[in-house]
């Protein structure tokens, strides 16, 4: 029983929670470095403390949480490495342990320790709180912005090696265009089946000449050209048109700029 103002008895009432929560200090919530997190910053430490809550207060420092697990919570998937080494910079979380990506049997996720909330054993080791260090606003607006574009060299050069492998993956092969180069300016003859045997004299100053698939000219420019010279230059068909084209596309677009993963 305890007593009110009055000295009037009242039994006494146990309020119980019932979830779990999270207990920021308001003394981080009024920091510097609190209040220049980004959003994204922000839901990387959210998603760190629902993880410290779902192993019952316990392995803060071995807590692992994946990118895809960061995207489901709403970062978007080239925010998420940008996000956590802002978190980190600005003493809200560390990485104890750097993960890696590649096959589904050698993926593993970081390790992450929160600093500023209580676990098991807290009395025994208490929170560091490292966002205390930084004291102003400009020294916190700094550090982010540095945090945000500090990409890992390493992790750039896998992520472009894996888009190259994905593009070359995704490449087909172009369909060969089959052509005559002449040596000197010596007369070459050319027979195509089906359309007699009349030859077809190519003119010396011409060094190439396009056939179609089927080894025979556009039946229009061979009934325009029989009994005469042809100048090969004309002597395109144009079905074959659409295969130059991507032959081209297909160049351009392996020479072009390669994408920047995230780091």
């Amino acid at each position: 029983m305890s007593k009110d103002h009055n000295n009037i008895a009242h039994p006494k009432r146990r309020n119980k929670l019932s979830e779990q929560w999270a207990s920021y200090p308001i003394a981080m919530l009024d920091s510097p470095a609190y209040r220049v997190l980004s959003q994204g910053a922000h839901r990387v430490i959210a998603r760190i403390a629902i993880e410290l809550a779902s192993h019952g207060g316990n392995d803060n420092g071995q807590l692992p949480v994946t990118k895809e697990q960061f995207v489901e919570y709403g970062l978007h998937n080239d925010a998420v490495a940008p996000a956590i080494r802002e978190a980190e910079a600005l003493g809200f979380i560390r990485i104890t342990e750097h993960g890696r990506g590649g096959n589904a049997d050698q993926r593993r996720p970081n390790l992450f320790y929160i600093t500023f909330l209580n676990e098991r054993g807290s009395r025994a080791k208490p929170p560091s709180h490292d966002w205390q260090k930084i004291e102003t606003i400009e020294d916190a607006e700094r550090i982010a912005a540095k945090a945000r574009s500090a990409k890992s060299e390493r992790a750039v050069n896998n992520g472009r090696a894996a888009w190259k492998t994905s593009q070359a993956k995704k490449q087909k092969p172009v369909p060969e265009t089959r052509t005559e180069a002449g040596h000197g300016n010596q007369d070459r003859t050319a027979r195509f089946p089906g359309h007699g045997n009349q030859d077809y004299r190519v003119s010396p100053e011409t060094r190439t000449t396009s056939i179609s698939r089927e080894g025979r000219p556009s039946p229009s420019l061979v009934s325009e050209h029989q009994g005469g010279t042809i100048d090969v230059r004309t002597v395109v068909r144009l079905d074959d048109r659409r295969a130059k084209t991507k032959h081209d596309a297909a160049i351009d677009h392996h020479h072009g700029d390669n994408a920047e993963a995230v780091a």
